[in-house]
């Protein structure tokens, strides 16, 4: 099965002068419970439908089983998506051998700056940049699945 390790962190610092490379992002759920949640992404000219299982106890590791699938299909599905389609601009920054992807949210979820980090194992070490913020893994409030039916524009400040 495939494994997906990832841990996640606000940004709280300057982040720009770091970054590679940046594309589009717009994904909908066709299902979004706690046991698994099934995707659709378009990014920039490509496509996929993404299975993602329950997080293990950490919140760190979970099964995920992902497709590229033709655009215009992929059109078709976010038209069957649950309410609230995510857009976001994703910038890619090298952390030595690994790289951290910095999701800046759109829309009802402006503002709202996350970086993500997969790893290898779980007890992969890797350098923390000055510009990454709080450690927010596991925190269902900022899966994407989360936001696109709770938007961090509606999130009273006291709930970070």
């Amino acid at each position: 099965m495939p494994l997906e390790i990832e841990r996640k962190f606000l940004v709280n610092g300057d982040f720009h002068p770091f970054i590679t490379s940046t594309t589009y992002i717009m994904q909908g759920y066709l299902s979004s419970v706690p046991e698994r949640t099934v995707r659709i992404r378009i990014k920039d000219d490509k496509s996929f439908i993404t299975i993602k299982g329950k997080n293990n106890q950490s919140g760190v590791s979970r099964y995920e089983w992902e497709k590229e699938i033709p655009v215009e299909e992929a059109r078709e599905l976010m038209s069957l998506c649950e309410p609230g389609i995510i857009e976001k601009k994703r910038h890619v920054i090298p952390n030595s051998s690994l790289f951290f992807e910095v999701d800046e949210f759109m829309g009802y979820n402006s503002g709202l700056i996350i970086a993500e980090i997969e790893l290898p194992t779980e007890e992969t070490l890797f350098e923390k940049p000055s510009w990454l913020g709080r450690e927010v893994t596991g925190d269902v409030r900022f899966y994407n699945s989360y936001l696109s039916k709770n938007p961090y524009a509606k999130w009273k400040l006291s709930n970070l």
